[in-house]
Order: structure tokens, then sequence, then C-alpha cells
């Protein structure tokens, strides 16, 4: 299994690690990011592990969302052997 990360993710995570850099510090940025990495291989070994997000019912694929710290929300789908 592989990941392609969607434009809309990779602005998400670009603001998401912005915002985190300015109110806390590169510590914390380094944190998320391990944090983000770390899920996204999880979901690689298990992909089914995240809940179906109800947000996105209405989609030809479905979407699953995991949390990542408590705070940020990973949604994904599976396309044959592509996250």
């Amino acid at each position: 299994m592989r990941i392609i990360w969607q434009t809309p993710a990779k602005i998400g995570r670009r603001q998401v690690t912005a915002y985190i850099y300015r109110r806390f510090g590169i510590e914390r940025v380094k944190q998320f990011r391990r944090d983000v990495d770390q899920t996204a291989q999880m979901i690689m070994r298990h992909p089914n592990i995240g809940s179906i997000d109800p947000l996105f019912e209405n989609r030809p694929n479905t979407y699953r969302s995991v949390i990542i710290n408590g705070l940020s929300k990973m949604v994904y789908f599976i396309e044959g052997e592509t996250l």
C-alpha cells in the first residue's frame, strides 16, 4: 500500500503546522509531524482502523478518519492499493 497526499491535505497540513509553530514553537511542530507520520504508517498496516466519517457519506468512496493527538483529524479513503 502507498500513500498519495491530495492537495487539500497538503495545504491543511501546512496550515496546521504553521499555526502550531506560531503558537507553540518548533518542538511541538516536530511532534505533530511525527504524530502524522506514525498515524499514516498505522493506517497503512491497518487500513480499516479509522471510523467511517459521516461528513463524507455522500461521496463515491468510503472515507474514514482517525484523530491525531486529540486535536487533528486525518481523513482518508482506500482505492486499490492506494491510501
